[in-house]
C-alpha cells in the first residue's frame, strides 16, 4: 500500500485502547513510526504491542503534558461513551481536545490530527442527543483550528460517517467538505489510515473534511482523498 517517505518523530495518540485508535496504533507501526500512548491503565495498553506508554487521564493537563513532550505529532481518537460524568461528550469530545490541543501546541507538537464526526454542525441531528455529542465535537474542533493554524503548526480533522469495523482499502471512500453529509458509514482503519497519512502528505494539512464509504472497491492508497481539498 501507500509508501511514505521517512517520517522523523514520535506520535501521540489519545484513545489508543478504542476501536479506532487501536487502528491509528498499528497504522502508525505499519508505516515504522514511533507511537506513544496515554492510557488511564498501563495494562489496557499490553495488546498494543510495542507503544510507550504514559498511564493518565485527559482530564489532567498534567498527564496531557508528560504524554505530548517530545512528540512530534498528535493523534486523537478521545470519543465520549457516558451522558455525564468523566467520559461524557463535555468532558472528553470537547474540554478533551481542548486541553490536548492546548497541551500539544506549549510541547512544540507541529502536527494534530482529530477523529470528529459527520454532521457536527447540525444541532438538531439526532445523533446530538447523546449529550450534545455533535456540538461538543465541533467545539473541540473549532478550538483545534484556532490553535494549530498558526505558529507554523498544522491540523487535520477527518469527519467519518458511522464506524464500521474492517480492513483498511476495502471501499472506494467518498469525501466533501462543508458538512454535507448526513448519513453513510466509514471504516475506522480507514479513518486511521488517513490521519496517519496527513503526517507527510501537504495536501492534507490544514484541512477539515467528511469521508464515508461507497462501492466494495479494493484500493492501492488513500491519498486521493486530500486530492482538491480547500483548507480550513
Amino acid at each position: 500500500m501507500t509508501e511514505k517517505p521517512a517520517y522523523n518523530g514520535k506520535v501521540l495518540v489519545a484513545g489508543a485502547t478504542g476501536k479506532t485508535g487501536t487502528w491509528i496504533v498499528r497504522r502508525l507501526q505499519h508505516y515504522g513510526v514511533p507511537v506513544r500512548v496515554l492510557v488511564r491503565s498501563a495494562e489496557k495498553a499490553g495488546p498494543l504491542g510495542n507503544v510507550d506508554v504514559v498511564t493518565g487521564k485527559i482530564q489532567n493537563p498534567e498527564d496531557i503534558a508528560q504524554a505530548v513532550r517530545g512528540c512530534s505529532a498528535v493523534i486523537s481518537a478521545l470519543g465520549s461513551s457516558q451522558m455525564f460524568g468523566e467520559a461524557s461528550p463535555g468532558e472528553v469530545d470537547r474540554d478533551g481536545v481542548i486541553r490536548l490541543a492546548e497541551e500539544a501546541a506549549k510541547a512544540g507538537v507541529k502536527h494534530f490530527g482529530l477523529v470528529s464526526s459527520i454532521a457536527v454542525t447540525k444541532w438538531f441531528h439526532p445523533l446530538n442527543l447523546f449529550g450534545g455529542v455533535l456540538s461538543m465535537k465541533l467545539a473541540g474542533e473549532d478550538h483545534l483550528r484556532k490553535v494549530f493554524s498558526q505558529d507554523g503548526r498544522s491540523y487535520t480533522i477527518v469527519r467519518p460517517g458511522g464506524l464500521q469495523d474492517g480492513d483498511p482499502f476495502e471501499y472506494r471512500l467518498k469525501v466533501d467538505q462543508g458538512d454535507r453529509i448526513w448519513n453513510g458509514f466509514t471504516n475506522r482503519s480507514d479513518v486511521a489510515e488517513l490521519l496517519v497519512l496527513s503526517l507527510w502528505n501537504e495536501k492534507a494539512r490544514n484541512t477539515t473534511f467528511e469521508v464515508v464509504s461507497e462501492d466494495k472497491e479494493p484500493q492501492q492508497s488513500l491519498d486521493y482523498c486530500f486530492e482538491g481539498l480547500t483548507q480550513g
